[in-house]
């Protein structure tokens, strides 16, 4: 058994004991949040660069969040990347796919953006 498919929930008998073989099966929803948490302190957020116009940066999503990822690649919506546990400052936009590494998350945001 994988630790991350299957955590364990003590069942109540009619007694009211626990039965210590009882498992819950997390649901896919429950199994993203419990990633996210594990797998957040690895997100890699790069320093951001720009040019005249706007600034940008690039985030890496670690392997264990890869999977949440659409496939095939497309741009995410800021509720989209934010639900796999993205964590910047408003104003970004996930502006670019890069096909050969679709875990690299491309932003932009105008250069003065109010804060």
């Amino acid at each position: 058994m994988k630790r991350t498919e299957m955590m364990p929930f003590p069942a109540k008998t009619k007694s009211g004991g626990e039965s210590a073989a009882a498992f819950h099966k997390l649901t896919a929803e429950e199994q993203k949040r419990v990633d996210i948490a594990k797998y957040a302190v690895d997100i890699y957020y790069s320093d951001r660069y720009s040019d005249d116009e706007c600034e940008y940066r690039h985030v890496s999503l670690p392997e264990g969040l890869r999977k949440y990822l659409p496939n095939p690649p497309r741009l995410m919506t800021e509720t989209e990347w934010r639900g796999l546990g993205v964590r910047q400052s408003p104003g970004w936009e996930h502006y670019m796919v890069h096909e050969p590494e679709p875990h690299v998350l491309l932003f932009k945001r105008q250069k003065n953006w109010p804060l």
